[in-house]
């Protein structure tokens, strides 16, 4: 008897360095995964998407002809089910945060370890984000409070959303998550249980068409919900390969 198994991911890497392209196509196939296209700049990317229609991209951040900021809106906007991860040598980085507004997935740094790699993409495919809220929180304290420059080519883009859809448990509950609160925090503080506190989650994702909690921390600063230094002073490490926050659990 055969086990029905889930198609690998469809995976599309962009990044100016081949050599990087090179490894990473070399990972992520030794694991079972599937690199379907590869493209040297923020265009190639686009067009490779809206082409090859990948379930995830890993995308470099700095490219030339077209970022990978401008690049992942893109995409993002011609194909909303499509998951983003941005490449990055820096661990916190004004575009990190650009591009979580913008509605990707998350963040790796170049140096991820070949187990990381492949696990993150397999974890983004699944709908969950690579990022722990509190590591969300910090980006938005250092740089939704004083957004560069309009035609900078760094301008920050707002996660509109109208709350106004929200019950006021759900507000609560986006609030708390904006301080970057887990599900079983969430739980503990509202005296609910956590399949009640996951059910608002997805309610509120569901309404707000939110991909993930690293947006929804976003949005409840952008919206006024959470001011810098409301936060709870959870601790989780810096780096993007060993952080992760789920959509549904805690």
């Amino acid at each position: 008897m055969t086990t029905r198994t889930e198609p690998a991911p469809r995976v599309v890497i962009a990044d100016d360095q081949e050599l990087v392209r090179t490894g990473f196509r070399l990972i992520l196939t030794a694991r079972g995964l599937d690199v379907v296209g590869e493209a040297g700049d923020g265009a190639e990317a686009v067009a490779a998407v809206l082409r090859l229609r990948p379930d995830v991209v890993l995308m470099d951040i700095r490219m030339p002809v077209m970022d990978g900021l401008e690049a992942a809106r893109r995409i993002l906007a011609q194909a909303p089910d499509c998951r983003v991860i941005m490449l990055t040598t820096f661990d916190l980085d004004q575009y990190v945060y650009a591009a979580l507004a913008a509605g990707a997935s998350g963040f790796l740094l170049k140096d991820v370890t070949p187990a990381h790699l492949a696990a993150a993409v397999r974890l983004v495919d699944t709908g969950d984000a690579l990022l722990a809220p509190a590591i969300t929180r910090r980006l938005v304290e250092r740089f939704a409070p004083s957004p560069p420059r309009t035609g900078s080519g760094l301008a920050t883009p707002a996660v509109h959303r109208d709350l106004a859809a929200l019950t006021p448990r759900e507000r609560e509950v986006l609030t708390l998550m904006g301080q970057g609160l887990s599900n079983s925090e969430l739980a503990r503080e509202l005296t609910l249980s956590e399949a009640t506190v996951k059910t608002h989650v997805a309610r509120i994702f569901a309404k707000l068409t939110l991909r993930d909690r690293a947006q929804a921390v976003v949005l409840a600063y952008e919206t006024g919900l959470v001011s810098p230094g409301e936060a709870a002073d959870t601790a989780y490490p810096c780096r993007g390969d060993r952080a992760r926050v789920d959509g549904t659990d805690d």
